[in-house]
């Protein structure tokens, strides 16, 4: 690997203040009152083993010691964001102030280090109007250069229109939200987690590519058409679904057969390379980052690692390897991130 032979600039990467960590130990303290997902996820890593040892040690530093994780790999930059689930599994008014104070801690950091961070603010959205104001203060107040939401919120969705001030606020401020997985929610975990499926080796993807169908067809993006959403893992499948969701779809709204499937302005496919951004994080395949930059466009797929859930510097070399023209590698790397991201 040839770590300066491209600028590389990773959008889906975690961190954890040491208070959070704190917080979801005595959570996980007290499994009566906790989330099922949070309990498998957290109890994982939060465990006593080396893996999760190292990874505690890693996300919770935003210095040092992640720089040097970053020139290891070749990684000029990251957007750092909260890690799943954030502030999202606490009540609406903890969840306001920890995520007031998180992002005050993490625009601290990008001070530090502007050349090698940026940001999105964590957000409650169990308060949805407090969200928005807290969107606002960190863009405006902070630098910060979006949102992070970790899908559900004690399992309710953003198609809800009661969490629209959120999408709003985004729309308003020109900021994209990057939706991040959690656990799926208490109502439809129990055959993932019976059969150990509930984290990232597929309850993820079940449960955001869900989040973002939802939103769709809600009909968000007619109401909010220059809202962006990012997501990663590129799109948790729905790229490779397109096709079908558009058939049965329309098929449904013909039929009439749910009160929440109405006639939209585009076909689900038009939203997802309108609305959408897709990372690579946890996807170091060639052949589906291929398939998604040609379904989607080049200039809708870029780069993240998943630090440091998915450390493997090794896997940068993949990127560097892709048969694509020097341009859109460009775009891929960096362009697409400073682009959306307004860097």
């Amino acid at each position: 690997m040839n770590p300066q032979r491209y600028y590389r600039l990773a959008a889906e990467e975690a961190y954890a203040p040491p208070e959070l960590l704190e917080r979801y130990q005595k959570l996980l303290a007290d499994p009566a009152k906790a989330d099922p997902g949070f309990l498998s996820l957290w109890g994982h890593y939060l465990g006593k083993s080396a893996a999760a040892t190292a990874l505690a040690t890693r996300i919770q530093d935003i210095g040092a010691g992640r720089i040097a994780d970053m020139d290891a790999s070749g990684i000029a930059k990251q957007i750092v964001s909260l890690t799943a689930p954030g502030v999202q599994v606490f009540d609406a008014d903890t969840a306001i102030g920890l995520a007031r104070s998180y992002n005050d801690q993490l625009a601290e950091a990008i001070r530090r280090y502007p050349e090698r961070f940026a940001g999105l603010a964590a957000i409650a959205p169990q308060n949805p109007a407090g969200a928005a104001k807290e969107l606002d203060r960190a863009v405006k107040n902070l630098g910060l250069k979006g949102a992070i939401v970790n899908s559900h919120t004690h399992g309710e969705y953003l198609d809800e229109p009661k969490f629209w001030p959120i999408f709003e606020a985004a729309e308003a401020l020109r900021v994209p939200i990057y939706l991040h997985p959690t656990t799926p929610s208490a109502a439809m975990i129990k055959p993932f987690k019976d059969a150990g499926l509930d984290g990232a080796v597929f309850g993820f993807a079940v449960e955001t590519g869900l989040h973002m169908l939802r939103i769709i067809t809600s009909g968000a993006f007619d109401r909010f058409p220059a809202l962006q959403i990012v997501v990663g893992h590129l799109g948790e499948a729905l790229p490779y679904w397109m096709f079908r969701i558009d058939f049965m779809h329309g098929r449904m709204v013909a039929a009439g057969r749910h009160p929440r499937v109405g006639k939209l302005h585009h076909k689900p496919s038009e939203y997802l390379k309108r609305n959408f951004y897709f990372t690579t994080s946890g996807m170091a395949w060639e052949p589906v980052i291929l398939f998604a930059q040609s379904v989607l466009g080049t200039e809708r797929v870029l780069y993240a690692m998943d630090y440091p859930y998915q450390y493997v510097p090794e896997e940068v070399q993949v990127t560097d390897d892709l048969p694509i023209s020097e341009a859109d590698k460009e775009k891929l790397y960096h362009e697409n991130a400073e682009r959306v991201f307004s860097l």
